[in-house]
């Protein structure tokens, strides 16, 4: 992340996502395939790591395999397989949602994972209590543990689609698009910007 000041010398704290250039690989009409569609793919693959599938389905685009693919239904803008499509589509001021997979923080106690406090202090016969679950439900009468009950766990890698996010400055000759916020997901790692 970063900030920007605006001439009246607010801050705003942004983003910076590499928008592009995404390749149009797949175009899907009505007539063929009973919807419109356009597949963009991003970044390039190494041949050692492509399948032969891919190797074909690419070189009907003219364009080494990538990466990512994803297809939008109903794109505004009408592409042929092969053209590139880069942050001009977007301009400064438009409101975008960002989808992106979360960081994955592994098995988590209750109190990282849940927000619980523990029981504070030590006190006569009780020790290392403090990020302890604490009860986990009745004894005799249900005799198990309830769904949904908080506790341990897995914690993080979920996918989330934040909205209301603003695109603060473009900078078209490196394909950088400055997002206000926050957007999930690692350093490097792959998002979705829709309009």
């Amino acid at each position: 992340m970063t900030s920007i000041f605006d001439p009246t010398g607010k801050q705003t704290a942004c983003t910076i996502i590499e928008a592009g250039p995404c390749v149009v690989t797949q175009v899907k009409t009505k007539e063929s395939d009973g919807y419109d569609a356009l597949q963009l793919s991003f970044g390039d693959k190494t041949e050692k790591h492509t399948t032969r599938s891919e190797k074909n389905h690419f070189a009907k685009a003219s364009t080494a395999a990538k990466k990512f693919s994803r297809e939008f239904r109903n794109f505004a803008i009408e592409k042929t397989i092969g053209e590139t499509i880069t942050v001009d589509i977007f301009a400064e001021g438009d409101d975008v949602q960002v989808v992106g997979t979360t960081k994955g923080k592994g098995f988590q106690g209750v109190v990282k994972r849940h927000g619980f406090h523990g029981v504070g202090q030590q006190s006569h016969g009780q020790h290392d209590r403090q990020r302890a679950p604490g009860s986990l439900g009745n004894s005799s009468d249900a005799s198990r543990v309830m769904k949904g009950m908080k506790m341990g766990g897995r914690m993080g890698t979920d996918r989330v689609k934040l909205k209301g996010l603003k695109v603060v400055k473009i900078f078209a000759e490196k394909n950088y698009i400055l997002v206000s916020g926050s957007v999930p997901g690692y350093n490097g790692s792959i998002v979705l910007i829709q309009k």
